[in-house]
């Protein structure tokens, strides 16, 4: 098992960074945390640090590591797909050259494990069902043409001069915790929707669906493949799979529990080809077959668990 005692997690203040530091502090690991200034968290007992700052600030990243010395990254900071489009350039500065910047730096300063979160839109709308894990990619917006940019960076310093560099392409992930401006995270939304008894438009139509994981198998499988033994990992990323579900079968799911949840389809063409150029299914053999792993939630259960923490307040 690969095992450190300090790990830096840039994007740390987020609902990812925060659910994957408090996973560390349980196995008493040491937390490092570098977010913007406006993200600040108040009384996380989880981390020993916190840094505010912005990942793209290279002296700041230098005077970290040096510092600090962390064992492992965690680089989850990233501007979203939304916001990727709208400015490119920023897109681009943050996503990339800070990324690859990071990855540098790390290297230099002999970190031990750099984790990386990549997701497949890497792989753009021109997919085969189920998605193979060896299909070219060749993304068709701003934030997946970033992180694959960032993939064959790590990948080329892992193959050059054995940088521990791992990833993970994420499908869709169900989060309680979801942006309210993340158009294709509608069904988070629409499970929202339902324990508020708000009416919900679906922007896509009843039969559209796309791979999905839960958040919680996301946290899990962060976590697994950052211990996973470094000779096991033949892949410089691993695309996962949780289940697969259709705005429909959601909409039925949701009535069953709350019978009066009133919802429509009014489809919005720019999230429905998006989410339908997406497959349903996404192939992870290799992640089962280097480092073990297997989903814990299906829809079903996932929904479930969702709902319950949905209605225990704001989250």
């Amino acid at each position: 098992m690969n095992t450190f005692q300090t790990a830096l997690i840039t994007g740390g203040n987020g609902n990812l960074g925060r659910l994957v530091a408090q996973q560390l502090s349980v196995k008493g690991i040491d937390v490092l945390c570098l977010d913007l200034p406006e993200t600040e968290v108040k009384n996380e007992t989880f981390y020993k640090n916190i840094f505010l700052g912005d990942v793209c600030d290279q002296d700041l990243v230098n005077r970290i590591l040096k510092d600090q010395r962390p064992q492992a990254i965690f680089h989850l900071a990233s501007l979203l797909s939304g916001s990727s489009e709208t400015d490119l350039e920023r897109a681009w500065q943050i996503n990339a050259t800070a990324s690859i910047n990071l990855i540098q730096a790390a290297k230099d300063c002999e970190v031990g494990l750099f984790f990386y979160a990549s997701t497949i839109a890497t792989y753009g709308s021109k997919t085969k069902d189920p998605l193979p894990e060896d299909f070219m990619q060749w993304p068709e917006n701003m934030y997946g043409v970033t992180k694959v940019a960032v993939e064959r960076f790590g990948s080329y310093l892992k193959k050059t001069c054995g940088f521990d560099f791992r990833c993970l392409r994420f499908p869709m992930v169900l989060s309680p915790f979801a942006p309210l401006s993340a158009k294709t995270a509608y069904p988070s939304h629409a499970c929202r929707a339902a324990v508020l008894g708000d009416p919900f438009n679906f922007p896509v139509s009843k039969e559209t669906g796309m791979s999905c994981m839960f958040l919680d198998d996301v946290i899990r499988s962060i976590f697994e493949i950052s211990h996973a033994p470094q000779v096991c990992l033949k892949s410089h990323a691993y695309n996962l799979h949780g289940f697969h579900f259709t705005a429909q079968q959601l909409c039925e799911n949701l009535k069953q529990v709350y019978p009066g949840f009133e919802y429509s389809f009014e489809i919005d063409p720019h999230v429905e080809n998006l989410v339908k150029g997406w497959p349903n299914e996404v192939i992870s053999n290799s992640a089962k077959l280097d480092w073990n792993w297997a989903p814990e939630y299906n829809f079903e259960t996932s929904i479930s668990v969702m709902l319950d923490l949905l209605s225990q307040g704001p989250v």
